[in-house]
């Protein structure tokens, strides 16, 4: 046995002892004469009775100064004993314990709806057939899914801002259309508040399809008679083909564009090999440094229906050098003119891995540089390899740190659209 461990037990036995002696005399000589009980298991009862918590108080107190004394020397043979013993009932615990501890949420298996526009497949179907249309554009060669391909490029367009028509290039770079109907606000600047409402607003952009009214839009579906059929069986017989139509039959389709499956989904539902060592270290490393601060909840936004209480953040671009780097401060957003940072939706992260570049203007093309700019303008960390010393009490996060995080990141991917990964 180990010395220190015996010498611990050894304190333990004579407190023990002492108590013991000690408890005898106070309930022999003190409380039992003035409780009247003077004799037999009376006796006995009150002592014991009044010593159980005296022992196990002193037990406490002899442990706590042992291990304060040398926690090292005593503890530490323990625990590489047990590493060397290899428990894999204790692995799968660590696991559940994870899972419970950080309170993390799996996306659910539907998206909501609102109680005007119930989500059916008919309806669904009609807003596929609308979003892929680029009769929906003023020269007809641009659709929503133009700037959104759902199936290559795991909703965005993989450039750094959206290519709208006449080849115009506009100043944002197009966001993932996949659990777009998980959140409570659109657009960079969250300035839609609805699937709806978003649904309106590129038909009519100069930059984007150029219509010259919401009307423009309506007429040219009804120019087209093979929607007839599509909107009766999606809204009934009398219901007439206006832009609100249209709009609820593109989100409708929307909100089947869900991805519930990720290995991190699936690790929350008890798979534990979903996710890689470097991935759970990702995802712990992910709440302690303030990432969840941010980006928490199902869909890993605050901007989401399940918490849309904090929709927006300043981007604190001036105190990153990364992000004046990227020029990440000259769109200000929503933020009132004159402000020295940008405020903006706060996005999701699922399928980030595979939405590159990223920011509102596009200039990160890389995941792993896009968590180093964050985590200097959001979480005023310092960078390991940045030229930047921490001050007391800063974050520092080294290249592991980063490469963690990223690796969690990428758990957030749907196997549906992780073939776009093998060709980055």
């Amino acid at each position: 046995m180990n010395a220190n461990l015996s010498e611990l037990l050894t304190y333990m036995a004579l407190l023990i002892l002492v108590a013991g002696i000690g408890l005898f005399l106070i309930v022999g000589r003190d409380l039992a004469p003035k409780s009247q009980v003077l004799r037999g298991g009376g006796r006995w009862f009150l002592g014991a009775a009044l010593g159980a918590g005296a022992i196990v108080l002193a037990l406490k107190l002899v442990i706590i100064l042992a291990l304060s004394q040398a926690p090292q020397v005593t503890v530490a043979p323990l625990i590489a004993h047990l590493a060397h013993e290899g428990m894999p009932e204790g692995e799968d615990k660590a696991s559940e314990d994870m899972r419970l501890r950080l309170g993390w949420q799996a996306l659910p298996e539907k998206a909501p709806a609102p109680l005007d526009n119930p989500l059916t497949p008919e309806k669904a179907a009609l807003g596929e057939r609308l979003f892929f249309d680029p009769n929906l554009s003023i020269d007809r060669t641009v659709a929503c899914a133009s700037c959104h391909d759902v199936s290559g490029k795991a909703g965005a367009d993989g450039r750094a801002t959206a290519l709208g028509i006449k080849n115009q290039i506009g100043p944002r770079n197009a966001p993932t259309v996949w659990n777009a109907a998980f959140q409570a606000v659109q657009f960079w600047d969250g300035r839609a508040s609805s699937l709806e409402e978003q649904a309106k607003g590129p038909p009519v952009n100069p930059g984007e399809m150029g219509m010259p009214s919401l009307e423009a839009v309506a007429e040219r579906v009804r120019e087209d008679e093979s929607y007839r059929d599509l909107f009766i069986k999606a809204f009934g017989e009398n219901t007439a083909i206006d832009i609100d139509t249209i709009a609820k039959a593109i989100a409708s389709y929307e909100r089947t564009l869900i991805t519930p499956n990720t290995p991190f989904d699936r690790f929350l539902h008890g798979e534990d090999g979903a996710l890689s060592p470097d991935q759970k270290r990702g995802m712990s490393l992910f709440r302690t440094a303030g990432c969840i601060t941010c980006h928490s909840g199902p869909n890993f936004s605050q901007a989401s229906l399940f918490q849309p209480f904090a929709s927006d953040r300043y981007l604190m671009a001036s105190r990153s050098p990364l992000a004046a780097k990227y020029r990440l401060s000259e769109d200000k957003g929503k933020a009132p003119q004159g402000s020295l940072n940008g405020i903006w939706r706060i996005p999701s992260l699922r399928n980030v891995a595979l939405t590159a570049p990223y920011f509102h203007n596009g200039a990160v093309g890389d995941l792993k540089e896009a968590v180093r700019v964050m985590a200097e303008a959001q979480l005023n960390a310092v960078i390991e390899g940045g030229g930047r010393t921490p001050k007391p009490g800063q974050k520092y996060l080294t290249h592991r740190d980063i490469d963690d995080l990223a690796a969690f990141l990428t758990a957030l991917s749907s196997p549906r659209l992780t073939p776009r990964l093998a060709h980055r």
